[in-house]
């Protein structure tokens, strides 16, 4: 599991990387004015979608049925299942984009309100809205399609596929002569990346013969676990979105600005969740599946203990970071261009918001694991809602006297109060986490972190005095240093306090756990290896 996981990570990781060059390129040609706050808004809102619909409820529901068939029954039924899953969920998206086409301004009014106010911005997103939308219906297929790929143990395709949508919005944004505005062009951008992001996961299916062919839906056994799956799924899903809809209805009311300074802060905030959380969530889901249809809840265990503490030692130094020194990151990466000294001001205030949470945000996926891997998609839902309605409730307490930083707060503490009802129900059904296991190292960690932070803040007003004739690139030298400064200190504190006895114990523990009951049709090949050709790597699976 551990290379599955380094595979996922690191190509996210990647993406992240290539996300921020798009991000430097959007804040130069952007900004964060009427029209950076319309494209969000068009932008948000087949994400919200996607995430209920596609991503978060439909692939919680979706991999633990697949994985549990190809598991019981082998890879024919499995494909079967696919089949006649992908055909009802493209129906469903085309419906759903049909209604949004033709009713795209009273969505925008719906979702922005604080928008009608200003026509040139609700004008602008309506149109933009219309360009992006499609994308939901495009990233729905390719999360299956993903989903596909992972319980089959193969990785990297569907990891690399994000990076398709950095690309095409650089190069949309570079064209944006060729445009109406910069708006246009980066709203056309995701529309062509939707494109390129199916086409490249479905070709790496078929290759590999696990393709999809559309099949009228029937109402069999799997197909009846999943829907049953998946309802719970689509409302504990639709309860998170709706906290993030709060972030829109109510950022929309705010100043302008407010919204630009939540997306920036925000995707510095996401790359430990995408690297660190969703790689780790995203290999243990369909390990634990299959572990859990194997009977093997030992093995499954472990597996999931050892990932949180990987999580937990890589998302550590960057939660210290992002609370110790906010305004140098958001200066040091977006300030130039039409993105200004003080709207990178309000990013950091709200990117330090969003890190108080960080750490939950991170660790979620490996706590709903064990409950979606045993079919149970229910009980995430009941700490979802509850942590959701907290969340929106804190939300419009906060957001007078903090404004969009109030909303990355009340966002923080949902998060929070999620993973402690997602600790506390595991507990109560008898698979939580032991504490014997991973009390002591967690603790070492924070310890660390803290460490991190302190030397962190050192070092910044060490660096504001030593550097206060630099005239070029003062802030991205001082970042450079004190990256390097608190890779130091976090390297040598954890492993004066933990040894690197635990290194190998956790690097060791985790392969074991997951690489030891490997699937019969599986095991020869490499999942890791996208290179590996059919004939001479792995058993080509039956059409």
């Amino acid at each position: 599991m551990i290379r599955r996981i380094a595979t996922v990570g690191g190509l996210t990781l990647v993406s992240r990387l290539t996300g921020f060059l798009r991000d430097i390129v959007m804040a130069a040609v952007l900004g964060a004015g009427p029209i950076a706050d319309a494209f969000f808004v068009a932008f948000r809102l087949p994400n919200h979608f996607r995430a209920i619909f596609a991503e978060g409820a439909f692939a919680a529901a979706f991999v633990p049925a697949y994985a549990r068939t190809l598991e019981q029954t082998g890879i024919d039924a499995a494909k079967l299942f696919a089949d006649r899953i992908a055909a009802a969920l493209i129906a469903l998206n085309l419906l759903l984009l049909g209604i949004a086409l033709v009713y795209t301004p009273e969505v925008v009014g719906l979702l922005a309100p604080g928008l009608a106010d200003d026509p040139t911005r609700f004008d602008l997103a309506v149109a933009l809205t219309r360009i992006t939308f499609p994308y939901l219906a495009l990233v729905s297929l390719e999360t299956l399609l993903a989903g596909v790929l992972n319980a089959n143990n193969r990785f990297a395709t569907a990891a690399a596929a994000p990076i398709f949508l950095n690309f095409s919005l650089i190069a949309t944004l570079l064209l944006t002569p060729f445009f109406a505005d910069a708006g246009h062009a980066a709203a056309w951008g995701v529309l062509i990346a939707g494109v390129a992001q199916v086409v490249f996961v479905g070709v790496d299916a078929q290759v590999h013969g696990i393709g999809i062919t559309f099949r009228l839906p029937r109402m069999d056994e799997p197909t009846r676990r999943f829907l049953k799956a998946l309802g719970p799924a689509v409302i504990g899903a639709g309860g998170v979105q709706l906290a993030l809809f709060a972030d829109t209805v109510i950022a929309s009311f705010l100043p302008t600005g407010a919204l630009s300074a939540l997306y920036y802060a925000d995707r510095i905030n996401q790359l430990p969740i995408g690297v660190v959380g969703i790689a780790v969530g995203t290999v243990l889901l369909p390990e634990m599946s299959r572990r859990l249809a194997a009977g093997d809840t030992m093995g499954a265990a472990s597996a999931q203990a050892r990932g949180i503490q990987l999580a937990l030692l890589l998302t550590i130094p960057c939660a210290a970071g992002a609370l110790a020194v906010p305004d140098l990151i958001m200066r040091a990466l977006f300030a130039r261009g039409a993105f200004t000294a003080e709207d990178a001001a309000a990013a950091g205030a709200t990117l330090a918001a969003y890190s108080v949470g960080l750490l939950p945000f991170v660790l979620l996926r490996s706590f709903t694991a064990p409950f979606y891997a045993r079919g149970d998609t229910a009980t995430p839902v009941k700490a979802a809602l509850l942590a959701a309605a907290i969340n929106i409730g804190l939300k419009v307490v906060l957001m007078g006297p903090l404004a969009q930083v109030g909303l990355a707060l009340a966002t923080a503490v949902g998060a929070w109060i999620n993973l402690s009802l997602l600790a506390f129900f595991s507990r109560r059904q008898g698979f939580a986490v032991s504490g014997a296991a991973i009390g002591g190292p967690v603790v070492k960690l924070l310890v660390s972190g803290l460490l991190l932070g302190v030397s962190l803040l050192a070092g910044y007003y060490v660096l504001q005095g030593a550097l206060v004739d630099a005239r070029i690139f003062r802030d991205e030298t001082m970042l450079a240093l004190l990256l390097l400064l608190g890779a130091v200190v976090y390297t040598l504190a954890v492993f004066v306090l933990l040894g690197g006895a635990w290194f190998k114990g956790l690097l060791r523990e985790v392969s074991v756990a997951a690489d030891k009951e490997a699937p019969p049709d599986l095991e020869q090949a490499d999942p890791t290896d996208d290179s590996a050709t059919l004939p001479d790597n792995e058993p080509a699976p039956k059409a």
